[in-house]
C-alpha cells in the first residue's frame, strides 16, 4: 500500500501533468531567469498546482521548489519539486520532458515520482518497496562488464572543462555502446534494465532527486561523479546497475 506521501505525490503529478497538458504545443511565451534557464508559465502553475496539493497534506513540511522557491529547508522532511525537468524540451514540442517529485527525509531521499505523460510513462519508487513505471516493477541490469555495457550521458558542460574529459574518452573506448538520451528518459531506461549507467555533470539536485530513489530502489546505485551520496548540493552523477559502479568511478578517477 503506497504510503500517504506517495499517494499526494502522485496526485500532485497528474495533476500538473493537466496543467501542462494545456499548454503543451501551444508555442508559449518563454521568459528567462537570472541563471539563463528558460522558464514559461506552464511551469509556474504546474508547480503552484503540486505545491497546493502537498502543502495542504503535509503542512510541516519544507519545500523547494524550481519556480516558486524555498520554504523550511531545515524541516525533517522537504519536498523537492521541478514542474518540468527539459523545458528547453518542452518548448521545442519534444516529448523529453517531465515532472520530479523527490520527498527528503533526515538527509536521504525516500520517495521519488518521475512524471512524463507526453512520453506515456510513470516511474515511482519508495525507500524500501521496490520502483515501479506505468505500475510493473522496475529492475536493473546484470551487466558487469564494462565491454558488454552500455552508457548514457547528458549534461557534459562541467566535464568537457575538467581533466576528466579525457578519461570519459578513454572510458568510452572500453564500453559497448555510448548514447545521450538524457533528462529523465536515461534513468528510467537504466531503471528497466535497457542501459547499464548514466553519467553528467552540469545538473541540479531537483533534477535528480526523484529518479535516484527509482534507481536505487530498482537495484542500482546512484552517486555523484566523485562516488559520494546525494545531497542538495549535487551537480553531477553516476548512476549505475551497481556491477559496474566501482570500475566507472575508477575510470574516471
Amino acid at each position: 500500500m503506497p504510503s500517504p506521501e506517495l499517494q499526494a505525490a502522485l496526485e500532485a503529478a497528474r495533476a500538473a501533468a493537466e496543467v501542462i497538458g494545456g499548454y503543451y504545443q501551444r508555442n508559449l511565451e518563454i521568459r528567462t531567469k537570472a541563471d539563463q534557464t528558460p522558464v514559461t508559465e506552464a511551469d509556474v502553475r504546474a508547480e503552484q498546482a503540486i505545491r497546493a496539493i502537498l502543502e495542504k497534506r503535509f503542512p510541516g513540511y519544507g519545500f523547494y521548489g524550481e519556480e516558486t522557491g524555498q520554504r523550511d529547508l531545515g524541516a525533517e522532511s522537504v519536498w523537492l519539486v521541478d514542474p518540468i525537468d527539459g523545458t528547453k524540451s518542452f518548448v521545442r514540442e519534444c516529448p523529453f520532458f517531465s515532472t520530479q517529485i523527490a520527498l527528503l527525509r533526515g538527509g536521504r531521499f525516500v520517495l521519488g515520482v518521475s512524471s512524463a505523460p507526453a512520453y506515456g510513462e510513470l516511474a515511482w519508487a519508495e525507500d524500501g518497496a521496490g520502483a515501479y513505471l506505468n505500475e510493473r516493477p522496475l529492475r536493473v541490469s546484470t551487466t558487469s562488464a564494462l565491454g558488454s555495457s552500455i552508457v548514457s550521458t547528458g549534461n557534459l558542460k562541467t566535464l568537457a572543462r575538467s581533466a576528466q574529459w579525457g578519461k570519459l574518452g578513454a572510458l568510452i573506448g572500453q564500453i559497448s555502446r555510448i548514447r545521450g538520451y538524457g533528462d529523465f528518459v536515461h534513468y528510467h531506461l537504466l531503471a528497466r534494465g535497457s542501459l547499464d549507467a548514466v553519467i553528467e555533470s552540469d545538473v541540479s539536485i531537483l533534477d535528480i532527486a526523484a529518479v535516484s530513489v527509482i534507481v536505487r530502489e530498482a537495484g542500482g546505485t546512484f552517486t555523484d561523479l566523485a562516488g559520494a551520496e546525494l545531497t542538495l548540493g549535487t551537480t553531477s552523477v553516476l548512476a549505475s546497475n551497481g556491477r559496474l559502479h566501482a570500475a566507472i568511478l575508477a575510470a574516471l578517477a
